[in-house]
């Protein structure tokens, strides 16, 4: 294991991150990320890791909705419909990651970081995310909401960013457990 100098990010996620590249690369699988609110935090902690082109595949940033409309080819009826914030939106943008990389794995993330644009139904904290993986049953749909409340934004981000890197782990591969940071 490298210094904790060598790395810029929290060491909660350079670890975790590590294992996702670790049991990606064991598998022999490739993974990608389709990120919003985390801004390209997922991505970033993946490549942290020497060696993580091996399994690290793309990161999409898609921030905007239009972004989520032209790169990830979510819909414009789903988005309308349900919301940037929601498990249609987090799983189309998921099955795209998907469809544009050559990726066995894509995990979605989309969510309010803060300290603005919550609601009373997705208040702020409220973060939702989607895996898909390439030849699975389609009706296999992995998709959760959470909400971790307004830790700031950036407890929220950090909070998001691990539970994307858990889904990135193989199917099969033991689950961490993760809690937020103080």
């Amino acid at each position: 294991m490298s210094d904790n100098r060598d790395y810029c990010l929290p060491p909660q996620l350079v670890e975790l991150a590590r294992q996702v590249i670790e049991a990606n690369r064991a598998a022999g699988l490739r993974v990608a990320v389709a990120e919003s609110c985390t801004g390209g935090l997922v991505s970033a902690a993946l490549t942290e890791i020497a060696g993580s082109s091996d399994v690290f595949e793309a990161g999409l940033v898609t921030y905007g909705n239009q972004d989520k409309i032209n790169i990830l080819k979510v819909s414009e009826e789903v988005l309308d419909t349900f919301g940037a914030v929601s498990v249609a939106t987090a799983w189309a943008m998921a099955q795209g990651a998907l469809r544009i990389t050559s990726a066995d794995t894509a995990v979605a993330i989309t969510g309010v970081a803060g300290p603005a644009g919550g609601n009373e139904r997705k208040p702020v904290g409220t973060v939702v995310f989607a895996r898909a993986r390439r030849g699975a049953d389609p009706d296999e749909v992995v998709a959760d909401r959470k909400e971790f409340g307004d830790l700031g934004r950036g407890g929220i981000r950090l909070q998001a960013a691990l539970c994307a890197l858990e889904l990135l782990m193989p199917v099969d591969a033991p689950r961490l457990e993760t809690s937020p940071s103080p």
